[in-house]
């Protein structure tokens, strides 16, 4: 198994509103707006229909609970003779221990190591032999592994999911080396790349209360220091069917699969689960801006404003939230928005720009922008123009054109999501994983039409503001930027995570 990390992730989920930063083994599908692992934000191409026209499919979903505390959840989809199997853990990088960063990767990693009834080489050739896939990831906020099999095999998804849910093999050789290949990741994929160390660093600074500062994988230090039993330890506290939801899509009927899923789950023991830290960051701080010297060719921009998600703006500022998805999509939604056509096209200011937000979200995040200015072009005259261009969404109005864009854009990457079993069981799973329900999902187009103009320019002048932001000039060792790098030391303390267990 081989993981992957992207700054903003990817193999979680195939639609515009929910994305999260992870690692993940598996082959990824782009977000709407997503940064790939050489710092490049991604958009989409813009959608003409209408939001009104548009919907996002719900029904053939059944939901079961078992008596130990399994969430199931099975969604009918008869297009092909194929199921996916998903089970999401609520465990991820912000419930880790302040020294254990990176813990539940590693722990993703030697969960492909074999179980006492089945080796890794026989779980392998189990899944090849009866034509399945399988892979895994880890976010901030959850761990999940699936598999795709023909639909007469779900058994067997389901069993190799229930033997390693309580009886994985933790072998000090497999640990030793699953720990090395977890560090040689971090080395290829943030220490060696100069724009992921950088954005490392630009979210500890961006995030100093909040859990989702850190990254996933966390810092070599910490990886290094994780034990075999403190590795058995986490997976004792938070691998456990209470703390569990299985999502089922595929070629099945919903009854047939409910006795399957009892036949191999129903016996395993539920466990008392911790209380997982609030993932919020506290007010306003004032602007911060701090150079980072790295090795890259070019100066690049990083800005990120504290923001809601639905989940932290909710109820009674909710729809803030959904218009601070909506302003995004207005500055960033494709080659005739507002930072592609003014500051590229027209103005000729920047090389490349985007944007993100995640809406769907457990807690509160980061309005980001990323930005690299053309030859001639200063950081400040980049920011200065990138500031500029925000300010208008909280003063100027925006045209019907552009605010219809947005929210069909925004509507449109969802029902696509739904074009695959595997984004149908992503949105599913992720989504309940964070505490939301999925069916929202059937409200969101009409909770997004009914956004004004008015809505926009309250939520942007509300968090788009300079005391909300934090900036990073990102410079080669030999250019000197504005404010030398304060080289000020984050003080991990302060951040919202659990205490060390013994």
């Amino acid at each position: 198994m081989s993981s992957s990390i992207t700054l903003r992730v990817a193999c979680a989920l195939a639609l515009s509103l929910v994305s999260v930063t992870s690692l993940t083994a598996c082959q990824t599908n782009n977000l709407k707006q997503t940064t790939q692992p050489n710092g490049t934000l991604v958009t989409p191409t813009p959608h003409t229909d209408k939001p009104a026209d548009l919907t996002i499919d719900v029904s053939g979903r059944h939901e079961y609970q078992l008596d130990n505390g399994l969430k199931i959840i099975v969604k009918e989809d008869h297009r092909a003779p194929v199921v996916v199997t998903q089970i999401w853990y609520r465990v991820g990088s912000t419930d880790e221990p302040l020294d254990k960063g990176g813990i539940s990767h590693l722990l993703e990693h030697m969960m492909f190591k074999g179980t006492a009834d089945v080796s890794s080489d026989d779980f392998e050739r189990l899944i090849a032999k009866f034509g399945g896939v399988n892979n895994a990831f880890t976010s901030y906020d959850y761990t999940g592994y699936y598999e795709l099999f023909p639909a007469n095999r779900l058994p067997l998804a389901l069993e190799l999911e229930a033997d390693r849910m309580t009886n994985l093999r933790f072998d000090d050789k497999a640990f030793a080396k699953e720990h090395q290949v977890v560090m040689e990741e971090r080395r290829q994929r943030t220490d060696d790349n100069p724009l992921a160390k950088a954005y490392e660093s630009f979210r500890l600074l961006a995030l100093p209360d909040s859990p989702k500062g850190e990254s996933v994988i966390g810092p070599m230090s910490e990886l290094e220091s994780i034990t075999l039993p403190e590795l058995k330890d986490w997976y004792k506290t938070w691998y456990a069917p209470n703390n569990a939801t299985l999502v089922i899509v595929g070629d099945v009927n919903p009854t047939e699969v409910l006795t399957q899923v009892k036949r191999y789950f129903e016996d395993l023991p539920a466990s008392k689960i911790p209380k997982r830290p609030t993932v919020r960051q506290q007010g306003f701080r004032g602007y911060q801006q701090v150079s980072s010297e790295q090795a890259v060719q070019v100066p690049v921009l990083l800005m990120g404003y504290n923001v809601p998600s639905l989940l932290t703006a909710a109820p009674t500022n909710e729809k803030q939230a959904y218009a601070l998805s909506l302003a995004q999509d207005v500055l960033d939604g494709g080659l005739s928005a507002r930072l592609e056509s003014r500051l590229i096209r027209e103005q000729g200011l920047l090389t490349s720009v985007g944007t993100s937000y995640d809406l769907l979200d457990r807690g509160d995040g980061l309005f980001l922008i990323q930005a690299t200015p053309r030859e001639g072009v200063s950081l400040e005259q980049a920011q200065q123009a990138i500031t500029a261009e925000i300010n208008k969404l909280g003063t100027d109005p925006i045209a019907d054109d552009e605010i219809s864009r947005a929210k069909t854009n925004t509507v449109t990457g969802l029902v696509y999501a739904q074009d695959s079993m595997e984004g149908q069981a992503q949105i599913i799973g992720s989504l309940q994983s964070i505490g939301l329900d999925d069916r929202l999902l059937a409200t969101l187009p009409a909770k997004l039409d009914s956004v004004t103009v008015a809505d926009i320019q309250t939520a942007s002048k509300k968090y788009l503001v300079k005391d909300n932001l934090t900036v990073m000039y990102v410079v080669p060792p030999t250019e000197k930027a504005p404010n030398k790098p304060t080289n000020k030391a984050i003080d991990k303390s302060k951040i919202s995570k659990p205490k060390v267990a013994n």
